[in-house]
């Protein structure tokens, strides 16, 4: 009776992991999915602790089973409570991170398992299967630990993009030879040479900090996609080792997920997964500059200037970019565009795949602002607007507007997909200053004729172009 009941408890889990992916396709019942999600995994675990049993012996060990998860609890809410939305996607790849950490540490303790019976001379019939699946969670979870650390330092300004001559070369044989060891462990596993596991880890941890360490720029949103495929992954190699149907399903949707979502931004910049990762596109890795000198004259414009121009003009197009996220902007400017349709003009959002730091990033940032997500529009729907569009405002947007990427075949952007809002009939830009974007190149946009720049933190020059526009 126990069993089935734990049974059902994995099946309510899967099937809550399923319904809770659905519900976050679409803004307005994202939040309910989630927490759909939860309650199933709340459910599979409490089941797990309280009614699974191994040869007639339930788990025990309750204080540290409670005690781990009351300090994860604690430490994921002040976590999540206290990140501001522009940390967010160093926050999710540090917490990812952590998935893959834990299912590269299920590895070591089945194989712990396995050490202790070679090293007393047992006699042990060990399917090869089990093997393959142990070795897999272990690399794929350390990759995944390692390159997501990096990720997180990267992201946050504290580790910087580097790479050395031959490291594409040396990264490969590292990988090869990880692989091979593996397999030779597999049909080979003994008392004598069980060491080389450990041997593995370390050469998997090395890895995922060579891999993600010169991949920068433009790319962090695809490397985030991709080491969460990993973490499902390692996740569902763990559901395999423990037969534990929650486990797995939760471990093939994450990796499922995380792939097509690697394709999709992928597809976004018009670019190759290889040429992602062997490329190290918008890095400046190898020491050299890849942007260029300024491209001539640009001219700024007052704030009175720039709420005439929104003011008076019939469709405004607004596009967000990491500035606005780095201000807290997002409400002023949900202000602002209540402000604009008050007075007749028409205002919509352009949405580039690969703006911020992560998949989805300038999505989740005005959904906090409450902005209707009717409002938001895709890239290709938006570069068919912009050629009847009275006044594009770019907040803190810089890569996915330059139109290098169209124009200049020399550039490290080149080939990728952009927001044209050249085509609108006036452009205004708001940064900070002229320094480059993301991806470390100048933005041929900001010397256009049609564009004025507004300089100036994206909050308080949303506040004064608020206050100058109510008084008109």
């Amino acid at each position: 009776m126990e069993l089935s009941l734990l049974t059902v408890c994995y099946l309510i889990g899967s099937l809550t992991f399923i319904i809770g992916l659905k519900m976050l396709s679409h803004p307005d019942s994202a939040r309910k999915g989630n927490m759909v999600a939860a309650v199933g995994m709340a459910v599979a675990i409490f089941g797990t602790i309280f009614l699974y049993e191994e040869e007639g012996k339930k788990l025990g060990n309750y204080e540290w089973i409670f005690g781990g998860l009351v300090l994860g609890t604690v430490i994921g809410v002040l976590a999540a409570k206290k990140v501001k939305m522009t940390a967010m996607p160093e926050m999710v790849s540090l917490f990812n991170g952590m998935g893959g950490a834990c299912a590269a540490l299920i590895s070591f303790i089945e194989f712990d398992h396995i050490k202790h019976a070679l090293s007393d001379g047992l006699s042990l019939q060990l399917h090869a299967g089990t093997l393959i699946t142990i070795f897999l969670g272990l690399i794929i979870g350390s990759v995944s630990f390692a390159g997501s650390v990096i990720a997180w330092g990267k992201l946050n300004g504290k580790i910087k993009d580097f790479a050395f001559p031959g490291q594409q070369i040396f990264n490969l044989v590292l990988l090869a030879a990880t692989l091979v060891t593996a397999g030779y462990l597999v049909l080979n596993l003994n008392a004598d040479n069980y060491w080389l596991f450990y041997g593995i880890a370390i050469a998997s941890l090395v890895y995922g900090v060579l891999f993600v360490l010169p991949i920068g720029g433009a790319d962090m949103p695809v490397v985030i996609s991709l080491l969460n495929s990993f973490t499902g992954v390692a996740a569902a190699c763990g559901g395999f080792l423990y037969d534990n149907q929650v486990m797995l399903t939760g471990g093939i949707l994450v990796g499922a997920a995380g792939t097509l979502l690697t394709i999709l931004m992928c597809k976004a910049m018009n670019r190759s997964l290889t040429n992602v990762l062997i490329g190290s596109f918008g890095g400046n890795a190898t020491g050299t500059s890849s942007g260029q000198g300024p491209q001539g004259s640009y001219k700024e414009i007052s704030l009175s200037d720039a709420a005439v121009c929104l003011c008076y003009a019939n469709k405004v197009i607004i596009v967000p970019g990491y500035g606005l996220a780095v201000a807290q902007a997002q409400h002023t400017c949900h202000e602002l565009e209540k402000l604009l349709e008050e007075k007749g003009v028409t205002v919509t959002y352009a949405i580039h795949p690969v703006a911020g730091r992560m998949p989805g990033h300038m999505n989740v940032l005005l959904a906090e602002a409450d902005v209707s997500y009717d409002k938001l529009q895709e890239m290709e729907q938006a570069n068919d607007e912009f050629k009847t569009t009275d006044v594009v405002l770019i907040l803190g947007a810089n890569d996915v507007v330059n139109p290098a990427a169209k124009t200049d075949p020399s550039s490290p952007i080149y080939g990728m997909p952009i927001l044209e809002v050249e085509q609108a009939k006036t452009v205004i830009v708001n940064k900070r200053s002229m320094k480059p974007g993301y991806a470390g190149i100048e933005n041929e946009l900001f010397f256009q004729p049609k564009t004025s720049m507004l300089f100036g933190d994206a909050k308080a020059a949303l506040q004064k172009l608020v206050a100058e526009i109510k008084a008109l």
